[in-house]
Order: C-alpha cells, then sequence, then structure tokens
C-alpha cells in the first residue's frame, strides 16, 4: 500500500480522498466532543463535522445529568433520547454554543447547561423547531428568557429550566415574563421552573392571575406559596375555602389545570386543605409530588394529619405519590400516624412509585400496610422514619417488581432487612445511608443481586472484611458511596478490587471522610478502569502520590479518564496541586473540588493559568459536594473562591 504523507493541512490529502457518504456515517457514530476535536485537523474534516452538528435533532450540552435531574424531566421521551445522545461534561459559553447551533435548523430536543450563557445567548438556543427544552443551572438569565422562548418556539412541547433570581429582580418581572411565554405556547404539555433566591418573598412570583394553557399535563413549580397553590388548583376559588372542613367537594366551573396528570409542588407547608383541592379539582392526576420546608412547627389547622392522607386514599388514581419534609425543616409531620398511612395504602393499591419523607408518629405497623397494599410497587423511599425497623419487612413477600428502595436514617434498621432485598431479583438501586446498624453480614446478602448498579452505604458500620464480601459477589456495581464507614482501611478497599467485576464497572466511587491512604487511591487508580467521578474530601492522609496515580497520562491508555474530583479539606496536599492536575496530567478533567488546600498557595494566578490549559475546567473552592449539585445557584463562572 502506498504510504500516504502528511502534508500542512493534517491530513487533508487523506480525508478528501474518502467519500463524503463514508465520512457522514463515521461523524455519525462519535459524539459531540469527538467531533469537536476533529473539525480543526483539516478543512474536510470541518466540513464533515459542521454538516454533521447542523442536522442533529437532539441534542444533550449538559454535564452528567443525576437520577433526581432525571426524574424531574418528566418525559419519558427525552429521557430515552438524552440517555441515547449523551454528549457528557459539555458546558458551553456563549461563543461556542453559536459555533454549536447556528446553522443547525433541525434542532427539536435540547438539554443544556447554562451556567456560562447569559440572555445573549437565548437568540441562539431559541429556535422555531424546538420542542423539548431543559435548562439547567441558569446562574446569569433574567426573566427576560421566558419572553424570547415564549417568542421563538411557539411549537414548544415540553420546557424545563432550574434559575437563579438575578439581581434581586422583582417577583412580578418574572411573573409577567411566564405569563408571556404561556401566552405565546399553545402547544405546551410539559412545564417546570424551578426558581431560587435568597428572599422568602419570591415564593409570591406565581400569581393566581397566571392563565395555564389547558393543554398542561404535566406541571412543576419550585417554590410557590400555600395561597397561590390553592389559587392555581381551585382557578380562584373554586370548591369554597371552608369546604374541604366537611368533606365536600364544590361542583367547579373547570379549573385552568384540569387535564394535569401530573403535578409537582413545593411549598412553604403542606396541609390538608391543599390536598383536598388537589384531589377535588385535578380529575385525571396520576402523579403527585409535594414538599414543604416550614420553619417552625405548625399549628394542627395548617399541618397534614391523617384525615389528608384520607383523602389521597380515597382519589384512588395515583400511580406516583412523593409527600416529604424537607431534609433543613427542624419540624416533622406529627400529625399522621398509623392510620393516615392504612388508610392511604388501601386506597392507592395502584402505586407503583412512593416516597415518604419526615412522618415522625409512623411506625412498622403503618409502612408494612403500604408493602401489602400496594402490590405493584417498584420504587420505594422512606426518608428519616425514626420508628422504621426490620418488622417492616418480616411479612413481606418479595416480587420481581421492586426496582428501587431507599431506607435513609433508620436507625431501627439491620443488616436483617439486607435478607428480604435479596430475593428482589430485579433491584438496581439501593440506599441505606446512616442505617447505622447495618453491618458486614448483611453485604453477604446483596451481594449476590445481579441487577444492582447504584449502592449507597454511607454512615454504615461495615468493615474491611464486608467490602471484600461485597467485592466478591456478582452485582455490576456503577455507583458506590462508603462516605463515613469508618471502620474501612486501605485494606478493605484493596480487598474489594482484588478481582473483582467492580474493577470494570464502577463509574463513581465516594470515599469521604475515611482513614485512607495513598494505598487505598493507587489500588482505586490501577484497578478501575471505567472511574469517572471520585470523591475524597476530608480524606486527611491522602498526599500528592494519590494525584500522580490518578492523573498520570499512563493511566488513560485504555481507561475512562477522570471527568470530576473532590479533594476538598484533602489537607496533606502540597502546594503543587495546581500543577499536578495542567496539562498534560489529569486529560478530560470538568470539575475539581479544591477547598480547603494549598491550591491557592502559589497565588491568586494559579487557577487562571490551570483554566488556560484545560478550557472545559470548574474549580470551585467553597466546599460545594461534588460537581456543585448541592450549590451551584450560589456562584457562577470557572473559579470559584
Amino acid at each position: 500500500m502506498a504510504k500516504m504523507v502528511r502534508d500542512g493541512n493534517g491530513g487533508g490529502q487523506l480525508t478528501e480522498a474518502l467519500p463524503q457518504a463514508l465520512l457522514l456515517e463515521i461523524m455519525a457514530r462519535l459524539d459531540l466532543e469527538s467531533l469537536c476535536s476533529l473539525a480543526p485537523v483539516c478543512k474536510s474534516l470541518h466540513s464533515s463535522v459542521s454538516q454533521r452538528i447542523s442536522v442533529l435533532s437532539t441534542l444533550d450540552l449538559s454535564e452528567e445529568i443525576s437520577s433526581e435531574e432525571m426524574s424531574s424531566l418528566h418525559n419519558t421521551r427525552l429521557k430515552n433520547r438524552a440517555l441515547a445522545s449523551k454528549f457528557q461534561d459539555i458546558s458551553p459559553t456563549n461563543c461556542s454554543l453559536r459555533r454549536i447551533l447556528t446553522d443547525n435548523k433541525s434542532l427539536q430536543n435540547l438539554i443544556l447547561n447554562c451556567r456560562w450563557l447569559d440572555d445573549s445567548s437565548v437568540e441562539v438556543f431559541a429556535k422555531e423547531s424546538i420542542r423539548e427544552l431543559v435548562l439547567l443551572r441558569c446562574t446569569r438569565f433574567s426573566s427576560y428568557i421566558f419572553t424570547a422562548i415564549g417568542k421563538c418556539c411557539r411549537k414548544l412541547r415540553m420546557f424545563t429550566v432550574e434559575m437563579k433570581q438575578v439581581n434581586n429582580e422583582p417577583a412580578a418581572s418574572y411573573n409577567k415574563s411566564v405569563g408571556q411565554m404561556l401566552d405565546r405556547c399553545l402547544c405546551l404539555e410539559s412545564f417546570s421552573v424551578k426558581l431560587y433566591s435568597d428572599h422568602d418573598y419570591f415564593c409570591n412570583l406565581w400569581s393566581f392571575q397566571l392563565t395555564i394553557p389547558q393543554t398542561i399535563k404535566v406541571l412543576l413549580l419550585r417554590p410557590i406559596s400555600d395561597l397561590h397553590a390553592k389559587q392555581f388548583i381551585c382557578n380562584r376559588g373554586v370548591g369554597g375555602s371552608d369546604a374541604w372542613l366537611a368533606g365536600v367537594s364544590m361542583p367547579s366551573s373547570g379549573p385552568m389545570i384540569y387535564s394535569l396528570r401530573s403535578l409537582t409542588l413545593v411549598v412553604s407547608q403542606i396541609t390538608d386543605e391543599l390536598v383536598f383541592n388537589i384531589t377535588s379539582n385535578l380529575h385525571h392526576l396520576v402523579e403527585l409530588c409535594l414538599e414543604d420546608n416550614p420553619r417552625e412547627g405548625p399549628s394542627l389547622q395548617n399541618d397534614l394529619t391523617n384525615r389528608g392522607l384520607e383523602l389521597l386514599g380515597s382519589f384512588g388514581k395515583l400511580i406516583s405519590l412523593s409527600l416529604t419534609r424537607g431534609k433543613k425543616s427542624l419540624t416533622k409531620f406529627k400529625m399522621v400516624n398509623d392510620v393516615g398511612i392504612l388508610l392511604l395504602a388501601e386506597g392507592c393499591g395502584r402505586l407503583e412509585s412512593l416516597r415518604l419523607g419526615g412522618f415522625a408518629k409512623v411506625t412498622d405497623a403503618g409502612y408494612s400496610s403500604i408493602l401489602q397494599c400496594c402490590k405493584n410497587l417498584k420504587r420505594l423511599q422512606i426518608w428519616n422514619g425514626l420508628l422504621l425497623s426490620d418488622l417492616t419487612f418480616h411479612n413481606f413477600a418479595p416480587t420481581g417488581n421492586l426496582t428501587e428502595v431507599r431506607l435513609v436514617s433508620g436507625k431501627y434498621i439491620t443488616s436483617e432487612i439486607l435478607e428480604y432485598f435479596s430475593l428482589c431479583e430485579n433491584l438496581q438501586v439501593l440506599d441505606l445511608s446512616l442505617c447505622r446498624n447495618i453491618a458486614d453480614e448483611g453485604l453477604n446478602s446483596i451481594s449476590r443481586l445481579c441487577k444492582m448498579t447504584t449502592l449507597n452505604l454511607s454512615g454504615v458500620d461495615i468493615s474491611d472484611e464486608g467490602l471484600s464480601t461485597l467485592g466478591g459477589g456478582a452485582s455490576p456495581i456503577e455507583t458506590l458511596n462508603l462516605r463515613g464507614c469508618k471502620r474501612i482501611t486501605d485494606r478493605g478497599i484493596v480487598m474489594m478490587l482484588c478481582d473483582s467485576i467492580l474493577r470494570k464497572t464502577l463509574v463513581t466511587l465516594d470515599l469521604s471522610y475515611l482513614s485512607l491512604s495513598d494505598i487505598a487511591i493507587v489500588a482505586v487508580a490501577e484497578a478501575c478502569t471505567e472511574i469517572s467521578n471520585l470523591c475524597i474530601r476530608n480524606c486527611f492522609f491522602i498526599s500528592d502520590a494519590s494525584l500522580s496515580a490518578l492523573g498520570s497520562p499512563e493511566r488513560t491508555r485504555g481507561k475512562r479518564s477522570l471527568r470530576k474530583l473532590d479533594l476538598f479539606n484533602c489537607c496533606r496536599l502540597s502546594a503543587n496541586v495546581s500543577r499536578m492536575v495542567s496539562h498534560p496530567f489529569f486529560c478530560g478533567l470538568r470539575w475539581l473540588g479544591v477547598g480547603k488546600t494549598r491550591f491557592f498557595s502559589e497565588g491568586k494566578d494559579a487557577p487562571e493559568e490551570l483554566l488556560s490549559t484545560k478550557p472545559g475546567l470548574s474549580i470551585c473552592a467553597i466546599g460545594c459536594e461534588i460537581g456543585c449539585k448541592d450549590g451551584w445557584q450560589h456562584h457562577e463562572g470557572g473559579v470559584i473562591t
């Protein structure tokens, strides 16, 4: 075969000799990041890449989507497309977004991380062709975004946005802009808005004067006051202010959101009256999610009681139900006991997903009634069930339906419960975080689950022997959380990864708050071929040797490179941190947590110098959890100090 000579065009002769159809076929098999890497090689590839990008109908320009963010999309079609066309860790700037989308006339579905975008970018992505739009982590957008989208995207069917209030813009501006958008997007079926602000008055954003299109089937509003929630649901008072006390449903003139099938509200307080208004007016509802976060204990007249749960049970149409009191709240649902849960369970036999959080007086009798009555249950989540114990599951007949179980902060949960879950052959997600009586003997049971991909054991009482058992099992775990398991040492991590299936399956690993040394981290770096997210915050004995092993160019050969690395309070790291993560080390790194380290010891210019060699990198120095999932609304930009 004749030898091809590379010329100044970077291999242009070779690519120009290939048929255009073949080039386009190759491009169709590459993700966006790979396409962007090919574009500068030569004119031929640049042309092919531009042509390929211009005809994409589905595009995901977000960072990795968590399970909570994915569930908030409320749209099965877009969920599937997002997973199929995932372009990970792309967080575009105004300039790069313009390059990607300007020539695209076919785009219909877009998921966009907006942390570096402002109002000037709206004209780029708000295309007439857009049908489904998800905007995440918007820290620089004003209320203008709603007006612009309503003007340009008249055929929009699904819209999801999470954004922070900018420059103390008044709530009235948001209310007006949202109203203009809803008046113009007459095909809208799903509308989800999460707004974040430091001011309480912002919960008054949603005025009852807003007209919700009758086409809306999925609605999410965060936050909203109790009064405005009632006005939304009842169409300015339908049902009467006191009718719920008598249990009488007043005739309705047709609420504006009568056709709703899914409703999510984050309110100041969940009450029986709110539940009555929902069950009396929204007759097609099959998914309901209510969350509150009261600052002080509510009175009997202003809290959820057994009466409210009885109303939900008599409604009888729900497939998915979530009732939670926020994690930051100092109060619990003290007016609900086993009777209320029993009344709920008896009427909600169709439930496939149930999440309960903050029910302080519900015992095993109430929780077990759910398992007995809800035979189709696939997802069960109980947060802060103070009286929940193993007895709930004693008469539990395992079925193949359960795919997700989360029992968080159950102080009476022991290893015995894992025997029951080991019989759930389709279980994929198991979260037992802060169930401190879980010990090593239970891991032998769940290690046989062949479909389990997510396991959260943070704060439980397991040791090195338990990790050895877990590593020798058959579970293809992709996400493993061992945070705060204080009996785990370097030896346990090494044994877990020795000849284990986890070497090829682990993608996300949390080893925070453990007494680990470089031995454990080097073992992870050498053994785990797919690891992309690693959290080792507050590991005080980690040194530069761990960074060298994790970021060396040799490690990335045949292995996935790290995308997110949390080093918060790893105080033994030297002042060379910025140099050790600069090019050519840690290729592909997108997020770095360096709070309470010596990262800034070399001067204030060190972060800027690092970002110049890694333009897609974000550096967080304020202690956010990995990826800033818990604090994106409190800062913006690439360097956070």
